[in-house]
């Protein structure tokens, strides 16, 4: 087990891509915080699937839009567990707005997305931080998203936001090292609840990707997996799990 006797603190991890996360975290010998804004219910199935398959979790409530929630959060996965080896940033809020349709992009939407997707991560990294300098050594992961790199997605806020996230991940994978190793997970389209999309949607991205399928919540995970525990001299850098969309197809101007 790769992450044997390691605690991983996941934000949003009891659905969608953190959920498999969570489960190969798990499954590799981790003891997983679970965390949950609203999906309560959502995030301790999670964690009993975990435990019944022999695993460690806990479920913790937070809003990582608000700092002294994401304080509370993090003091609390130290309480539990005594330590915190990995962080995956992973929570993250959208709501589709047509690119061209400027008028429908509401200051509200903006600082939603931004609070949740790039102030988000930003708390939880000023606070692990600490904990990780402490015990001489941590791994943070953020996950992003390819609209960073192509600018489409699901709406123009949120792409800003990934990209956000994107340099914040090198920025503080300089500031924090050799101590701490930063990355990122640049996920394509995965069939979740995340967006809203409706079916044709996924069943569209089927025929762009040039895998035998989307990518998956667990194939997330598996990358995840090999930054928290096999790619030591990697920082500082980003995983695209996307069935190859940025690098091998043509980058369409969003509509």
């Amino acid at each position: 087990m790769r992450l044997r006797g390691q605690v991983a603190l996941v934000t949003g991890g009891g659905t969608g891509i953190g959920r498999g996360i969570s489960l190969v975290f798990a499954r590799e010998g981790a003891s997983v915080v679970i965390n949950y804004q609203k999906s309560k219910d959502k995030a301790e199935a999670t964690v009993r699937e975990i435990q019944e398959g022999g695993g460690r979790a806990v479920a913790v409530q937070a809003d990582v839009r608000r700092e002294a929630d994401v304080k509370r959060l993090v003091d609390e996965a130290a309480r539990q567990t005594g330590r915190l080896d990995v962080l995956v940033n992973n929570a993250g809020w959208t709501s589709p707005v047509p690119h061209a349709k400027l008028e429908a992009l509401t200051d509200e939407i903006w600082r939603k997305v931004l609070d949740t997707n790039v102030m988000g991560p930003w708390y939880c990294i000023k606070h692990a931080a600490p904990l990780m300098q402490a015990q001489g050594r941590g791994v943070i992961i953020n996950i992003t998203s390819v609209a960073a790199f192509s600018g489409k997605g699901s709406s123009l806020a949120y792409a800003a936001s990934k990209a956000a996230l994107e340099s914040m991940t090198r920025s503080l994978a300089r500031a924090l090292g050799p101590t701490i190793r930063i990355n990122g997970i640049a996920p394509g389209l995965v069939e979740t609840d995340f967006a809203g999309w409706p079916p044709s949607v996924f069943e569209a991205g089927r025929h762009e990707v040039t895998t035998p399928g989307l990518p998956t919540p667990e194939d997330c995970g598996e990358a995840a997996l090999f930054l928290a525990a096999e790619a030591r001299a990697t920082t500082g850098t980003t995983i695209l799990v996307d069935g190859g969309i940025i690098s091998l197809q043509p980058r369409v101007p969003p509509r």
